[in-house]
């Protein structure tokens, strides 16, 4: 399951069935880079790359799956290849080859290169609670949510969808939550934090293995430091680490949660992870809920 969570709250309810939505997919599913394209971003399966579901609903959610595909052609190939032909250039036919030229040249040589680039491929996925009206989108990086929730956007050709604006700033609260050792019952600090300087975001401390309720960690916070990450299990169930943005990092379902899925039970890979998407979805929609009351984010349409 997710490994990370960026989260968006839809603005209005989403009303669109598991069926209309992969109808709607399937005009933007996945395709291979072509010879002459440096990248390509397109909707692929949940299930897998053998598979031809791009919509997975299970409990009011609906999980997808962006793929990303890009050629690698590293900077300093091109810009070697260029430097070999204006040497050629130069030593052939006596000139000197100037700016405008280079740029041609480069042009030329990159699409000369393209056809024979090796591929990467990124799978990306991300899932709409239809009852709760959030997007999870299961991305490390703030680019990388942004760029897979605006290809949702184009495709639907309107997703009205923002980041989550709380009332309580996250960093106050997780700050207070060390200082004064007064985390609700069910969140548990792990052993690792970051701390900023509430003045200057240059001061930086980052702490891992370490007992967050030791005057070590008390002295800092003492001293105007901000909570900006912290590790967290929740409820014995998810452990993660959150952020002041609210994402998610270094998400996981704890040994407790997985034993609740029998794995002897299912017959295949799709039924697997059917059952695990529910299990996780369920702790997820829980895990918002308490969010919404701690760090009192808006559900207002």
């Amino acid at each position: 399951m997710f490994k990370n969570v960026r989260l968006f709250r839809l603005e209005k309810p989403f009303d669109l069935s598991a069926f209309a939505l992969s109808e709607q997919l399937m005009t933007r599913r996945f395709r291979p880079c072509g010879p002459l394209e440096t990248t390509t971003l397109g909707w692929a399966s949940p299930l897998g790359e053998d598979n031809t579901t791009l919509v997975m609903a299970v409990s009011g959610c609906l999980l997808l799956c962006a793929r990303k595909q890009e050629r690698l052609l590293p900077s300093s190939a091109i810009a070697e290849a260029v430097d070999e032909r204006i040497s050629e250039i130069e030593t052939n036919e006596a000139r000197n080859v100037g700016r405008a030229e280079r740029r041609r040249l480069r042009e030329q040589i990159i699409s000369e290169m393209l056809p024979r680039a090796f591929t990467r491929s990124r799978r990306t996925q991300l899932y709409i609670d239809t009852e709760t009206r959030w997007l999870m989108v299961d991305a490390a990086s703030e680019k990388q949510a942004e760029e897979v929730v605006t290809l949702l956007r184009e495709t639907l050709e309107s997703l009205p969808a923002r980041l989550p604006n709380p009332n309580r700033a996250p960093s106050t609260v997780m700050t207070d939550w060390l200082l004064t050792d007064s985390a609700p019952a069910d969140f548990m600090a792990g052993d690792a934090c970051e701390l900023r300087d509430a003045d200057d975001d240059a001061g930086v401390v980052r702490c891992r293995g370490q007992n967050l309720g030791s005057d070590e960690i008390l002295n800092h916070l003492r001293a105007r430091k901000l909570v900006t990450k912290l590790a967290l299990n929740w409820n014995e169930q998810l452990d993660f680490v959150l952020a002041n943005d609210l994402s998610l990092k270094r998400l996981q379902m704890t040994e407790a949660l997985n034993d609740l899925n029998d794995d002897d039970a299912k017959t295949n890979a799709a039924e697997q992870l059917e059952a695990e998407f529910a299990l996780f979805a369920l702790q997820m929609r829980q895990l918002m809920a308490r969010f919404e009351t701690i760090f009192e984010l808006s559900n207002a349409i």
